[in-house]
């Protein structure tokens, strides 16, 4: 519990910001920064949502970079092959689960939902891949249908699950017990990826990792939808020097590595 695993989503969740959009050369640009960083997994696109996700992915696996390369998709099979294809070293899947998002959002009713998570992360797995499986607006969803979520993604092979507070409406300490209540039925390690709309998400985040999170999900600069996601700067320094936990993140480079995502995004 020493070391915590960053996550890197800027190419991700980070291009999500309003009026980013980064060509696949500039997403090679940052992604070979952030492997220079050192950054644990990088998630490099959605690559169902237009080709140039697709070209983008394809170009960072032949790159040979020592990081992961994770891709994002919804819990649809269309979605899946489509990471399948670009031979990506992890894929991410997620489905709405609070009340609100499954009435209004995806038109879906829990048990729907629960078959929908089964079959997409058995599918990842019965094809060799990793994979991460995010119960997206977990912070708003009953407890313990959360807890039956988890319980069926890991029973599916689901090698992480990464608890998303999508709308960014925790505080610290609801955050630490959200995930020491979520360990006693979770045994993958679990990650955490939390939005800023309240300015708390790298307060949230650290809380996480002592609450029993192994891994956190960032940007650089705090980039993504909205007020943006956890900072990836914050999150370090945060748990280097408070927390006294290991990343493999090389400190000295994050002043380049902020300058860099900071001329490509504007």
């Amino acid at each position: 519990m020493d070391y915590v695993r960053i996550f890197d989503t800027t190419l991700r969740d980070g291009e999500q910001t309003p009026g980013v959009s980064l060509t696949p050369e500039e997403k090679m640009e940052i992604a070979l920064q952030l492997d220079k960083l050192g950054v644990d997994a990088i998630e490099a696109g959605f690559p169902s949502a237009s080709i140039g996700e697709e070209k983008a992915l394809k170009d960072l696996m032949k790159a040979g970079l020592k990081a992961e390369i994770c891709a994002l998709t919804r819990t649809l099979k269309s979605d899946i092959d489509v990471a399948i294809a670009c031979e990506v070293n992890s894929i991410h899947t997620f489905i709405s689960t609070s009340d609100v998002q499954m009435k209004y959002a995806l038109n879906m009713t829990p048990d729907e939902v629960l078959e929908a998570v089964e079959d997409s992360v058995a599918y990842i797995k019965d094809h060799g891949f990793l994979c991460e499986f995010s119960p997206m607006d977990a912070t708003r969803t009953d407890l313990g249908f959360l807890k039956r979520v988890c319980t069926v993604a890991q029973e599916s092979g689901a090698d992480r699950i990464n608890i998303p507070d999508t709308v960014g409406i925790m505080n610290p300490s609801s955050m630490l017990e959200f995930i020491k209540d979520l360990g006693n039925v979770v045994k993958v390690p679990i990650s955490v990826h939390c939005h800023n709309d309240f300015g708390m998400a790298v307060a949230n985040s650290l809380a996480g990792v002592e609450g029993g999170a192994s891994q956190v999900h960032v940007t650089v600069n705090g980039l993504g939808e909205r007020a943006g996601n956890a900072a990836l700067e914050e999150v370090v320094m945060g748990l280097h020097l408070i927390y006294k936990k290991r990343t493999r993140i090389n400190t000295r480079l994050l002043y380049e590595t902020s300058k860099i995502v900071s001329r490509l995004t504007g």
